[in-house]
C-alpha cells in the first residue's frame, strides 16, 4: 500500500495558494513560479487549498455540511467523495485529515475543526506528506486483498502522533471485489480512532454495502463564471495579463474541472510567452472554432445553404480548426437553440450578448422537428468524425446530409400533402440542385396485413421519408401482439399475453389493467415501440377496470374446454380404457393439420 510520509517527497505536496473569498491567500509559497528546491510546480499543484475558506468553489453545500457536522460533534466514519476528475476529490480528502487533526497553533485544541491552522505539527506534517498516521492508497494500482489486508491489520493500533488515524483510498471503484469484502466489516465498526475517506469518479461502480456505510458528498461541475473567476485571481497573482474572452474559452475547455482548467491555464502562459493571453491564440491552442464562426456555419446549414457552409467550413479548417472539435461546437450550438426555443430561456452562463442574440434568432427561424433531426444527424455525425480516416471529409459529407435534411418537411405535412404540388426539398443558397418533380398520389392501405403502394413511382429523394410516413393500422388487441411477434420481441410477447388485462382499445389508445408482475416502466415502453412500428402516437394508461382475461389465460381456458370435448369421444374413452394411466396431452381440430400425401396419423 502506498503510504504518506516514510520516503515520501515532501516536496510533492507542500503547502500551497488556495483563493479564498477575498482573493488569494498565502498558504506557504512566497510567490512566484518556482518552489523551495528551484524545479517548476504547475499551477495545479502550486494553487492546490489547503484549507475549506480556500477556493472549493462551486461546492459550498459540502462545505456546509462539513462545517455543521464538525460544530455538532457529528463526525461519520468514512466519506465517499465522488465526481469528475478535477474537482476536488482527493484535495478534499487530504482536507478533511487535517481538519481532524489539527491541534491549533498553540497546541491545545482538543477537538476536530473544519478550519484546520495550517501551522501546528499535525496539519503541517499532512500537508507535507511525512505524517505516519495518514495513509494514502491509489486504488488503481492496489487492487487485491492483500493491500486492504494491511490496511485492516493497521486499525488495530492507535495512531502513533495524530488524533486520528486516516486512510485515503482513491479510485476506489477499482478495488477487486475480495478487497471490497474484506474492507465491509472494519468498515462498518472501526475502531474510534479511525477514519476513511474514499475518492471515485465511478460512484456506479463501488458495491451498495460499501456506499451504505458511508456518508457521501457529490462534488459538482464547477460553473464556467467561478472557473473564470479564479483562473483571473491566479493570473493576477501571477502577474500574467488575460483576456475575459480567452479565460473564458479556457474555462469551457475545462468543462467543470479545476484541475484541466489550470493545467489548460498553465499551457497558455507558455504559449504567450509573457505575453497578453488572448481569445484566438487560445482557440488556435485548443484547436476550437471561433464561436461566431460556428454559428454562422450552423446558420447556414439550416437554411440549406450547402456551398456556404462548405467554404465556412474550409476557411476554419485551414485556419486550424479540429475538425472533431467543430462538430461538438455544432451540437452545443443545436442544443443551445432548441433549449432556448423551447424554453424561452437564454444561452449558457457568461454568453456575450452578440452571441444569445443569435441564438435567439436562430430559434425563432427554426421548429423543434427540424432541430431535433439536426441534433440526431450531429450525433451520428460525431462518431463517423472519431473513426474516418478523414476527419474533414466526414464533416463534409455530415454537412451535406445536414443541409438536405434541414429542408424537408415534417411527417405530418407530408402525408397532408401527398398529392399536393411538389415540395421543395434541395439546398438553397449556393446549389446547383433544382426541386424534384411533384409527388404522385400515395394511396393509403386500410389494414396491417394489406401491403402499401403508390399509383406511380415517387422521386428518388422523397422516397425515404414517405416511406417512413406512412402508417400502419392495428385494429386489435390481438394484433398488437402479432406486431410484437413479428418484430421478434419476445420479452414484449410474454408481457403482452401474461401480465396485461384489456380494458379498452381503440386506434392510437389503449387501456390496460397490469398484473403485479409488471414493472412500472412498461406503459412507457410499449407506448414507445407501437409508435415505433406504426408511426403515429399511441397513448398506453393504466386502469384500475377488471378489463379481459390475460390472453395466456384466456389460450388456457380454451385447452380445458377442447380437453373436456374431447374427453366425452367414445373412441377417445375407449382408448383410455385400454391404456391406464394414459393422459390427454393435445388436441387439435382435425382440418387444421396439413396431412402429408397418403394416410397421414391423426390425433
Amino acid at each position: 500500500m502506498a503510504k504518506k510520509g516514510k520516503g515520501s517527497d515532501a516536496v510533492a505536496d507542500e503547502p500551497a495558494l488556495g483563493l479564498s473569498a477575498g482573493g488569494l491567500s498565502a498558504g506557504g509559497l512566497s510567490g512566484g513560479a518556482a518552489s523551495a528546491s528551484g524545479a517548476y510546480r504547475v499551477l495545479a499543484r502550486k494553487y492546490r487549498p489547503q484549507t475549506f475558506e480556500d477556493a472549493f468553489i462551486g461546492q459550498a453545500a459540502m462545505v456546509r455540511t462539513l462545517a455543521n457536522a464538525f460544530a455538532a460533534g457529528r463526525i461519520a466514519h468514512a466519506f465517499m467523495l465522488t465526481g469528475v476528475r478535477g474537482v476536488g476529490k482527493t484535495t478534499t480528502a487530504r482536507i478533511l485529515a487535517k481538519a481532524l487533526n489539527c491541534i491549533g497553533a498553540d497546541g491545545k485544541r482538543k477537538e476536530p475543526t473544519v478550519s484546520p491552522c495550517g501551522a501546528c505539527e499535525p496539519c503541517t506534517s499532512i500537508a507535507e506528506s511525512r505524517n505516519i498516521d495518514v495513509y494514502e492508497m491509489d486504488a488503481a494500482s492496489n487492487t487485491g486483498i492483500d493491500d486492504i489486508r494491511e490496511i485492516i491489520e493497521g486499525v488495530r493500533y492507535a495512531p502513533a502522533q495524530a488524533r486520528y488515524k486516516v486512510y485515503i483510498i482513491d479510485e476506489v471503484h477499482m478495488l477487486s471485489k475480495q478487497a471490497f469484502n474484506g474492507l465491509l466489516k472494519t468498515l462498518e465498526e472501526p475502531p474510534p480512532h479511525v477514519k476513511f475517506v474514499f475518492a471515485t469518479t465511478e460512484i456506479r461502480k463501488v458495491p451498495i454495502t460499501v456506499l451504505s456505510r458511508c456518508q457521501r458528498f457529490d462534488l459538482k461541475r464547477v460553473p464556467v463564471d467561478d472557473l473564470v473567476a479564479h483562473l483571473a485571481a491566479i493570473c493576477k497573482s501571477e502577474s500574467q495579463g488575460a483576456s475575459d474572452a480567452a479565460l473564458r474559452q479556457i474555462a469551457r475547455a475545462a468543462e467543470g474541472s479545476v484541475r484541466d482548467a489550470l493545467s489548460l491555464l498553465d499551457q497558455a502562459f507558455a504559449h504567450a510567452g509573457g505575453g497578453m493571453i488572448e481569445e484566438e491564440p487560445v482557440r488556435v491552442m485548443l484547436g476550437l472554432a471561433d464561436r461566431g464562426r460556428g454559428l454562422e456555419l450552423f446558420e447556414r446549414l439550416m437554411r440549406g445553404a450547402i456551398a456556404e457552409a462548405l467554404a465556412e467550413f474550409r476557411s476554419q479548417y485551414d485556419s486550424g480548426a479540429d475538425p472533431l472539435a467543430v462538430m461538438q461546437d455544432m451540437t452545443q450550438i443545436c442544443h443551445e437553440v432548441t433549449r432556448v426555443k423551447v424554453s424561452g430561456g437564454t444561452t449558457h452562463a457568461g454568453a456575450p450578448e452578440s452571441e444569445a442574440r443569435r441564438v435567439g434568432e436562430l430559434g425563432a427561424k427554426l421548429t423543434v422537428p427540424q432541430l431535433a433531426r439536426t441534433w440526431q444527424l450531429l450525433l451520428k455525425a460525431l462518431s463517423e468524425v472519431q473513426s474516418a480516416p478523414d476527419g474533414a471529409a466526414a464533416v463534409e459529407m455530415a454537412m451535406i446530409r445536414i443541409a438536405f435534411a434541414a429542408e424537408l418537411p415534417p411527417t405530418e405535412q407530408l402525408l397532408r400533402t401527398a398529392g399536393s404540388p411538389a415540395l421543395a426539398v434541395a439546398p438553397r443558397g449556393g446549389s446547383s440542385a433544382s426541386a424534384p418533380p411533384a409527388p404522385p398520389p400515395l394511396r393509403m392501405s386500410a389494414t396491417r396485413n394489406e401491403s402499401v403502394t403508390a399509383q406511380a413511382e415517387p422521386s428518388a429523394s422523397l422516397a425515404p421519408v414517405v416511406a417512413k410516413a406512412l402508417l400502419l393500422e392495428l385494429r386489435n388487441f390481438v394484433e398488437v401482439v402479432e406486431l410484437a411477434r413479428e418484430k421478434r420481441e419476445a420479452r414484449l410477447v410474454y408481457a403482452l399475453e401474461h401480465w396485461v388485462h384489456l380494458v379498452a382499445f381503440e386506434r392510437g389508445r389503449l387501456e390496460l389493467r397490469l398484473n403485479p408482475a409488471a414493472p412500472a416502466t412498461f406503459p412507457g415502453e410499449l407506448s414507445d415501440r407501437l409508435a415505433k412500428w406504426t408511426g403515429e402516437r399511441w397513448i398506453v394508461s393504466v386502469s384500475s377496470a377488471e378489463g379481459e382475461a390475460t390472453l395466456a389465460d384466456q389460450a388456457q381456458a380454451e385447452e380445458q374446454v377442447r380437453h373436456a370435448s374431447a374427453a366425452q369421444d367414445p373412441l377417445l374413452k375407449a382408448a383410455m380404457a385400454m391404456f391406464p394411466g394414459a393422459r390427454i396431452v393435445a388436441v387439435r381440430d382435425r382440418d387444421a393439420l396439413v396431412e402429408p400425401e397418403g394416410n397421414g396419423e391423426r390425433e
